[in-house]
C-alpha cells in the first residue's frame, strides 16, 4: 500500500548482466592492443577462434561451473594438450573477470612431461656437415648457436661483427594477426646478448654477398622442413628449430662450460630449462659410463687380459 500510494519507493531489482564469452574475449584484446607483443595478441585471436566454441555465446554471468568444466573436457576430447587448454583457460579467465563476472572454478589436466628433442654432440657434428653449402646453413647454425626462431629472423648484418667473430641478438621477429611483426624488444633483458659465431657459421656468412638488411633471407617454415629433413637424411634424432636451441645447451655440457655461463650465452632468464637439459645428459653420460665399466669386466676383455698376463 504504502509503494501504491507513493509513501516509499519500489525496491528496483537489478537488470541481468548479458555479456557474451566472445564479447569478453574481444574486449580484453582490443584494451591490449598495441601495448603487448603482436605475437600474444595473434595467440588470443587464434584462441577466439579455435577453443571453448561451444561457450562463445554464452552469457558469462549465468553460465555454470559444470558448462565450463564439460567445455574444457570437450577440448580434450578433440586432441588438444593440456598445455595448451591451460593456456586458452587462461585467456578466457582473464577476459571473464576484465569484464566483471566471476572467474568459474574448474579442474585442468594435469601437463604432459614432453620433453623437446635435441642433438647430442655427436649429432650435431653430423648435422653440421648435412646442412654445409645449403641454403637453410646460416639460419640452422644460428638456431645451433641459441638464438630462438624470433631472435634468428630478427637478426640484422648490422649486428654482425665477422673481424671479431661475434653476433648481437637484438629484436625478435613474430607472428601478428596480420603476418610477421618486427620488434625491437627481445623475449627478456637477457636475450639482449652477444653471441660467439661458430666457425661453420663464420665459414658461411663470409661467403654471404650483400651483407644488408636482415641475414636470414628464407622463410622460418621452409628451414623447419630442410632441418628435419637433414636430420632423418643423417640418421639423427629429427629436431624442430627450437630443437636446435636445446641442442646448443647439449654442446655447452659436453664442453664442460657451467650453466650460468651457458645460460648467459643462450639468453635464458630461468635456469631450469638449461638444468634439465644438463641433468638428463649427465644421466645419459652416467649410464654410459656404468655400461662401459660392466662391459670392462665381460668374459672376453678378461681373457684378453688373462693371456696378455701370460705373455708377459
Amino acid at each position: 500500500m504504502a509503494v501504491k500510494y507513493g509513501i516509499i519507493e519500489a525496491e528496483k531489482k537489478p537488470r541481468p548482466k548479458n555479456t557474451t564469452l566472445e564479447e569478453a574475449m574481444k574486449a580484453y584484446i582490443k584494451e591490449r592492443d598495441g601495448f603487448i607483443s603482436p605475437s600474444t595478441i595473434a595467440g588470443y585471436e587464434k584462441f577466439k577462434r579455435n577453443t571453448f566454441q561451444s561457450m562463445m555465446k554464452k552469457n558469462i554471468f549465468t553460465v555454470t561451473d559444470d558448462q565450463w568444466q564439460a567445455a574444457i573436457k570437450a577440448e580434450r576430447k578433440l586432441g588438444r594438450s593440456p598445455k595448451y587448454i591451460k593456456n586458452a583457460w587462461m585467456f578466457a579467465a582473464a577476459a571473464i573477470e576484465k569484464a566483471g563476472a566471476k572467474r568459474p572454478k574448474v579442474t585442468l589436466y594435469a601437463p604432459e612431461n614432453n620433453e623437446r628433442a635435441y642433438l647430442t654432440h655427436e649429432e650435431i657434428d653430423k648435422f653440421v656437415k648435412s646442412i654445409h653449402g645449403q641454403s637453410v646453413e646460416i639460419p640452422a647454425l644460428l638456431c645451433l648457436s641459441s638464438l630462438r626462431r624470433s631472435e634468428m629472423l630478427a637478426l640484422e648484418w648490422k649486428n654482425v661483427d665477422l673481424k671479431n667473430q661475434v653476433l648481437y641478438v637484438k629484436g625478435a621477429t613474430v607472428r601478428g594477426v596480420d603476418g610477421l611483426v618486427t620488434k625491437p624488444q627481445n623475449k627478456s633483458k637477457k636475450s639482449r646478448r652477444a653471441v660467439p659465431i661458430i666457425p661453420p657459421l663464420l665459414e658461411a656468412m663470409e661467403k654471404e654477398e650483400g651483407r644488408e638488411g636482415t641475414v636470414v633471407k628464407v622463410k622460418a617454415d621452409f628451414v623447419l622442413k630442410y632441418v628435419k629433413r637433414a636430420c632423418k637424411e643423417a640418421g639423427i634424432t629429427v629436431v624442430d628449430l627450437h630443437g636446435l636451441r636445446h641442442s646448443f645447451a647439449s654442446l655447452a655440457y659436453h664442453l664442460g662450460i657451467p650453466e650460468m655461463i651457458a645460460a648467459e650465452i643462450g639468453g635464458w632468464d630461468d635456469l631450469s630449462t638449461m638444468h634439465n637439459i644438463y641433468t638428463h645428459i649427465a644421466q645419459s653420460d652416467i649410464a654410459k659410463r656404468s655400461q662401459d665399466f660392466r662391459d670392462y669386466f665381460s668374459k672376453d676383455d678378461l681373457q684378453n687380459g688373462n693371456e696378455n698376463d701370460n705373455e708377459k
